[in-house]
């Protein structure tokens, strides 16, 4: 069995979930419209952590969306979303995704917001590992966490949330 160290525990993550739904509307709340845009899996499931947050500070309307990401291969495999172009144009977005490793899933999520002229665009993760090819970052984040490249970050966030390192 591979080893596991806890780096969070659910009570971190709720800390943290919170602070970043505050930053969000902080960034986003004069708007009339946000659509949190969740990376499949686990980004999608921290968009909906991060949503019920937001609508239970603010009576702010916060639209949820999916975007599907090949994250072994982001250039191979098609970028799909559960929004059209036309549903997100001159609105403002948020994506969002667990762990920020590479850069590479971000960029290419990011990317396909660019088909049609957007309000405002950032990006949130949980933990960003600082390890880019890309030049992206993350306008928010739960954590900075410096690893080897040999380590790899587990979020869990059905159930009894948990953030470690393997």
């Amino acid at each position: 069995m591979t080893e596991r160290t806890l780096i969070l525990d659910p009570e971190r993550i709720h800390r943290m979930l919170e602070r970043m739904a505050w930053q969000i509307l902080e960034r986003h709340g004069s708007e009339e419209s946000v659509i949190l845009v969740g990376v499949s899996k686990s980004g999608f499931r921290l968009a909906q952590l991060l949503q019920a947050r937001i609508q239970a500070i603010s009576p702010s309307p916060i639209a949820l969306a999916e975007i599907s990401v090949n994250k072994r291969s982001p250039a191979s495999g098609p970028t799909e979303c559960s929004l059209r172009p036309s549903e997100f144009e001159g609105k403002n977005i948020v994506v969002i995704d667990d762990v920020l490793n590479t850069g590479a899933t971000l960029i290419y999520a990011v990317h396909f917001f660019l088909q049609a002229p957007v309000k405002r665009l950032s990006t949130a993760v949980l933990i960003d590992r600082n390890f880019k090819k890309f030049p992206i970052k993350a306008d928010i984040k739960g954590m900075s966490l410096s690893t080897s490249l040999q380590d790899r970050v587990e979020v869990d966030l059905d159930g009894n949330e948990a953030v470690y390192l393997v």
